[in-house]
């Protein structure tokens, strides 16, 4: 009776078997290591102070994860990830002091982008609230932006093809009342007031491109 192969022995095709590792935790992160991942984040990305705070607090609960499964003592763990977290919150601050975090400049790009894809103010200040912009910060921004919002609207049912936007627009009264009540939804679905809503509706195709162009030209 041949014997039987262990799971760590030889595969069928015989190489042998990789046991899975588990990641090597590393080494703590201090701050000058935060101070580092900071560097590289912004390199790649445009955050707020608390958003990037947030970014390097879960790279230090990412290490405590890999160096509990590693077996650290959860005593010797605690105040490595204390120490990350007030270095996370340092390393943050002094990128604003160096001019490499501006939460006005972040917000405002970040409201003109958002606002020529199609998102209502009420959606893009949700999103800025999500990515650590203070409300007042947001409501400033957005009322200086001066975002045309039937532009907004209008980029949204042309993303959807609704309204101006239908390649096949429904014959008789009763279909083109339902396929506007439709987009009339989507369009309050996505945060849009009904009077905006309304006006970008009443658009015809050739007038509703125009308004999305020039609101991208401004």
């Amino acid at each position: 009776m041949a014997e039987s192969t262990s799971s760590t022995g030889p595969s069928s095709r015989g190489r042998p078997r990789r046991e899975r590792r588990l990641p090597a935790a590393g080494p703590a992160p201090d701050e000058a290591r935060l101070h580092e991942a900071a560097l590289n984040h912004l390199a790649r990305f445009a955050a707020t102070e608390a958003g990037l705070t947030r970014v390097l607090q879960r790279r230090v609960a990412r290490w405590a994860q890999r160096a509990e499964r590693e077996g650290m003592a959860p005593d010797l763990i605690a105040p490595v990830v204390a120490r990350g977290r007030v270095a996370a919150a340092a390393v943050a601050k002094r990128m604003v002091s160096a001019g490499a975090v501006d939460d006005a400049a972040f917000a405002a790009a970040r409201a003109r982008r958002l606002s020529r894809a199609g998102r209502s103010r009420r959606a893009i200040a949700a999103h800025l609230a999500a990515k650590g912009v203070g409300g007042e910060l947001a409501s400033g921004t957005l009322e200086e932006a001066a975002t045309d919002e039937v532009a907004a609207a209008l980029a949204h049912l042309r993303r959807r093809r609704q309204g101006p936007f239908d390649p096949a627009p429904p014959e008789g009264a009763e279909a083109a009342r339902a396929a506007g009540m439709k987009a009339l939804a989507a369009l309050a679905r996505a945060g849009f007031p009904r009077e905006v809503a309304s006006a970008a509706l009443a658009l015809g195709r050739e007038e509703a491109e125009a308004r999305i162009i020039e609101a991208r030209r401004g």
